[in-house]
Formats: structure tokens, sequence, C-alpha cells
């Protein structure tokens, strides 16, 4: 089971020394908790906390003492159990870039559903097809969707719909999906606030670095064509790692909530196990073939990573290149010297589209909303907010600041100690 681990590794300062400054770079926001946690995903390494809050002493007291706790205003709100709601959100805090994120959120687990980086998120085709690839991936629906008013979802409150409304004809006439005005969808809002602070600042660092150093323009139409071809692909396999790191692994216990504590993985997989009910909709594989042929046109160009003729030439000289292994130390590297060969071969370079264009292009094929249904009813007591379609259990908000708490128990999976004894709360708290 690994529960012995720790102790095996047997791992010292100077032994986690250099794992820790390669992290410290990517997550300099990082606590005690999470770098124990970054070092058993990322680094194979499992170190006992004891010898984590002595490195912090001995060299991070002051980041330690640096460290101010944020806080969010609170809001309490309802959800029957797991997979009552998904709600989805966009992020834009990367556009700067040229990168545009998406997520979609199981809140009463926790799970993070999906976290999607691409050169644009506010195409209604784009935005479904990230919840089809997932209903698709596990066969079964919420019982009602959620995200901000906005043209871009309305690709997924037609196919919610459509599927509840496909396995139960009862529902006719009612739009299966909520809108969450005044900024109320606050679960993604929360699981990006915890991007931003563990994952944010050191992959934002290393894009910053690039464009202060001249060598990328998002006005340069052939940098930013290599840029995303580069970056996306590399910036997807560093969300999922993300993604993956926080579905397995429980946050710190706290007494002040009252939703299920543990990893998100589990309690989303077997509610049963936390006192909760499965309420997901099983799908036909028929259901979801029709709503995807009907509302996604997979040739549409917003699914291009550059369009076709450069994305060949761009094949060509990668392998020309032999094929480098892009990482967080080479991407920058590996797109310079993809850019050089590029500018080498101009002569057989295509065309490149115009900015206009690129606008023009990525804007079309916008969904429209379904007609003749109503809108689900909003119930709002005071700072307390119903947010769909069973009243079964209340849910606490997740903190920003929240933390795993953790010990070893095998290769893929981190489990909360549930001690209460809080200890060194200064260097435990510091996420």
């Amino acid at each position: 089971m690994g529960l012995f681990r720790t102790r095996q590794q047997g791992h010292t300062l100077e032994s986690i020394q250099d794992a820790m400054l390669e992290l410290r770079v990517m997550y300099p926001n990082a606590g005690a908790r999470e770098m124990i946690s970054l070092l058993f995903h990322e680094m194979n390494m499992a170190v006992s906390r004891s010898v984590i809050r002595t490195y912090f002493v001995m060299y991070e007291l002051h980041l330690v003492h640096q460290h101010k706790a944020r806080q969010l205003q609170r809001h309490r709100f309802w959800a029957a159990s797991v997979n009552d709601i998904w709600a989805v959100d966009q992020h834009d805090k990367w556009l700067r870039f040229g990168l545009a994120l998406h997520t979609g959120i199981e809140p009463f687990s926790g799970r993070i559903l999906w976290i999607r980086v691409w050169h644009l998120n506010r195409n209604s085709q784009l935005i479904l097809s990230y919840y089809l690839d997932v209903v698709d991936e596990l066969r079964f629906i919420p019982l009602v969707s959620q995200s901000d008013p906005g043209t871009e979802n309305f690709g997924i409150a037609n196919v919610q719909t459509m599927l509840r409304q496909w396995h139960d004809p009862a529902l006719a006439g009612t739009l299966q999906h909520r809108w969450m005005r005044s900024k109320k969808n606050v679960k993604p809002e929360i699981m990006w606030s915890q991007l931003r602070w563990r994952f944010t600042p050191g992959f934002e660092a290393l894009l910053q670095e690039g464009v202060q150093r001249g060598w990328y323009d998002t006005n340069n139409i052939l940098q930013l064509m290599i840029f995303r071809w580069i970056f996306i692909p590399w910036m997807q396999c560093e969300l999922d790692r993300y993604r993956e790191h926080v579905n397995h692994t429980a946050k710190c216990r706290d007494r002040n909530k009252v939703l299920p504590h543990g990893i998100a993985e589990l309690i989303f997989d077997t509610p049963q196990d936390y006192s909760a009910l499965q309420l997901k909709i099983m799908v036909d594989k028929a259901a979801t073939t029709h709503v995807r042929q009907l509302y996604i046109d997979p040739d549409h160009v917003v699914f291009n990573l550059v369009p076709g003729p450069l994305n060949a030439h761009l094949k060509e000289c990668y392998n020309e290149l032999g094929r480098p292994a892009v990482t967080r130390q080479t991407v920058w590297a590996v797109y310079l010297d993809l850019l050089h060969v590029v500018q080498d071969h101009a002569a057989r370079l295509s065309p490149l589209p115009t900015a206009v264009m690129i606008e023009q292009t990525d804007s079309v094929g916008s969904l429209p909303l379904l007609e003749g249904q109503c809108d689900l009813p909003f119930n709002k007591d005071g700072d307390n907010y119903y947010m769909d379609a069973v009243h079964v259990q209340h849910l606490d908000e997740l903190d920003a600041e929240d933390e795993p708490e953790i010990i070893e128990v095998g290769p893929d999976i981190i489990v909360s100690d549930f001690s209460d004894d809080k200890g060194n709360d200064e260097l435990d708290d510091w996420s």
C-alpha cells in the first residue's frame, strides 16, 4: 500500500534541495502541504512533513513571514449530492499571451472535470466539445449544468437540456441549465483563484520571459502561430498534471465545512462511502452522437491549432529539428529553433492569416439557444444559494487557501491525515 514509503526513502534536507529549488521556480507560492504533494506527484519523492517544515525554516523563512492570508467573501449554497451540478467557466487572464482557459467542475466532490487551454474560449461549439468529450468518457451527465450568462455557453445549455429530455420527456419545456448572474458561479471562480495562487505564478513568469526578451509578440502572426503550435499542447499537458494532482489529493480538514472531506476523485466515484448520493444520469451513445452531429462541425476552423497548410509545414520543420522534447526548461528554445527554421524556409511558407481573418473565423458558427424553454427557478435566501435541481445537503464554499494534508498510500492517490492537531499552523497554512 505504500504506507512506509516516506520512511523507506528517508529524505533529508540535502536530498530534497535540488527538487525543491526546481519546484519553487514554477510554484513560488506552494506551502508545506502543497509542496509535499508536488514532490510526490512530480518528483516521485515521498518526504515527511517534518523534513519540509525544517527546510522552510532553514531556507525559506522569509517567504513564510511574507505570506499573507487571502480572504474571499463567503456564501453558502446547496446541492443535492455528486453530479447534481456541473459548473463551467472561462478564464481570460492569459489572453495577453494568446492563451484562453476553460474549466468544468463537479462542486460537491470538488472534482475538476476539465481544464482546457486553446487560443480562444468564446466559441460555443468549442466549449460544447469540452463538455461532450467528458460525457463520452464518463457515459453520464449531471442533473443540471451551470454557467455565467453568455452565448459561448448556449451549446452546453442546449445539449444538457436535450439529453435530459431525451431520457426524461417529463422535463420538456424547461431548460436544464442554470444561468448564474451577478458572479454567483462561485465554484469555478474558486478553482481559478486556486490555480492562480498555486499554478500560475511560475508558468506566467516563464511566458512573460519570452515577451520581455522580444522572442514573442502576439501582433506578429508568424510568431503567434508558432507559439500556439508549441505552447498550447505543452501547456495542456501541464494543466492535465495539475488537474490530476488536485483530484487525487485531499484538502486540509475544516470543521466548519459540511461537504465531504477527502479525495475529490474518490468522493466523485464512490459517494456512498461519504454518506452521499450518486445523481448522475446515464446517457445513450446514440443520444450523444446525435447532439454532437447536430451542434458541432468537426471541420470548423476553431478546432485547428493553426491553419492546415501551416500545420503541415510546421511538422516538417519540427521533424527537421529532430523532434526535440518540449519541457519547462526547453519550451522557449524549441520555439525559437522552430521559428528560425521556418524563417529560413520562408519561400515554402503558405500565406498567413491576418489578424482580422483570425478574429472573423474564430467567431463564426455560434449556436443559438433553444427556443420555447423556461428557465429553472433560482432560489436565494440571504447569502445562501440553492444552485440546482435537488435540495438535500448543504455545501460550503471551497476556500482558495485550501491545501492537502497528506500521507502516501500508493503511487497515484494521496489521502487525508484526519488528525485534528493543527501543529505548526504558520507553516501548514502557507499555501
